[in-house]
């Protein structure tokens, strides 16, 4: 069986994955801002797919990034990623995975370019359904967090689109590392009492997790407000940015305490919009925890009682979407 590269380009990253009875699963990431750079991104798709050595192989797509505010419209954005991969990928049969769950040629593609805007966590949904067939999906990842409802071995979503997904519960707009922590609380503990914080965008979600351990260097590729890294020392200047202070103004324990309350509140997010698609399923359904905030994810399962189920064992799980659309790019 010839192989196919799943391929997930989002509005911060793209990731490729190839799955082969071989050599398993090999997968490439790449961060990349499309909002500072859209022209360059058929440079960056193309490096990412080259870089699994698998010259020729056809390309099953998704994207997310129309939604990046470069583009007039999330129309435009997906012609965009459409003429880039076209231009990146000479050659090669490349497919698009629509809402609906199908996979169309790029010409029809083009032709209908909303039905394949922001379609990655269908095709995750629907390779999760074929091992559970009733389960739901929890896809927590840098920006955003997907609760999928699978019934009797088939996608359950009552969203298609973004909105239709927000009304639905079936998309909070958390994840594990871009989120503005302001977004995410609007006070925190400062030695005992309640601080309100900063609505300015001095850390994000990826330092509270820093902190707290829960995510390593290496899984940050995400820029930072300060444009500095991830050492402690620039960790906790972010976070206590977040109450107007520096570390030193503020007591020990009090950035461990911002950084589990940023976590706390994520997790009670998500944790709501899981009870809310549960409601619709018979009771005793796992929750299959994926993506870069899986531990956001599975906190979120166990708060709402609910068995945890892992899924994509390593690194697997944190670009479940490609690894999705090589398997049923394949049929």
């Amino acid at each position: 069986m010839v192989p196919v590269i799943g391929l997930d380009v989002g509005g911060a990253n793209t990731k490729a994955a190839v799955v082969d009875g071989e050599m398993g699963v090999r997968i490439v990431t790449e961060p990349f801002e499309v909002w500072r750079e859209a022209e360059a991104m058929a440079g960056v798709i193309a490096d990412v797919v080259g870089r699994l050595g698998l010259a020729g192989a056809p390309v099953a797509l998704t994207t997310t990034a129309e939604l990046v505010d470069v583009f007039p419209s999330k129309r435009e954005g997906v012609l965009h990623v459409l003429g880039a991969a076209r231009q990146a990928l000479p050659g090669r049969r490349l497919s698009v995975m629509t809402t609906a769950g199908t996979l169309i040629g790029l010409e029809a593609a083009r032709a209908s370019p909303l039905e394949c805007a922001a379609a990655n966590w269908m095709a995750t949904a629907m390779l999760v359904a074929r091992s559970l067939p009733d389960a739901i999906l929890v896809d927590c990842g840098g920006t955003t967090t997907d609760v999928i409802p699978i019934a009797a071995g088939a996608v359950a979503a009552r969203g298609r689109t973004d909105l239709e997904r927000l009304l639905e519960g079936e998309l909070v707009y958390t994840g594990a590392l871009r989120t503005n922590i302001a977004t995410v609380v609007s006070d925190v503990p400062i030695g005992g009492r309640r601080c309100p914080v900063s609505s300015e965008v001095f850390a994000i979600t990826a330092d509270a997790h820093l902190l707290r351990g829960s995510l390593t260097a290496e899984q940050c590729t995400c820029t930072f407000p300060d444009n500095r890294g991830t050492s402690p020392g620039e960790v906790r200047a972010r976070l206590a940015r977040v109450v107007c202070a520096d570390p030193e103004q503020l007591a020990a324990g009090d950035l461990e305490a911002i950084a589990a309350a940023v976590e706390q509140a994520q997790v009670a997010q998500i944790a709501a919009a899981l009870e809310r698609v549960a409601s619709r399923l018979p009771a005793g359904v796992p929750a299959v925890a994926v993506g870069a905030g899986k531990f956001l994810a599975r906190s979120a399962a166990e708060r709402c009682g609910l068995a945890v189920h892992e899924y994509l064992a390593g690194n697997g799980g944190e670009v479940a979407a490609a690894v999705a659309l090589s398997v049923l790019g394949r049929e």
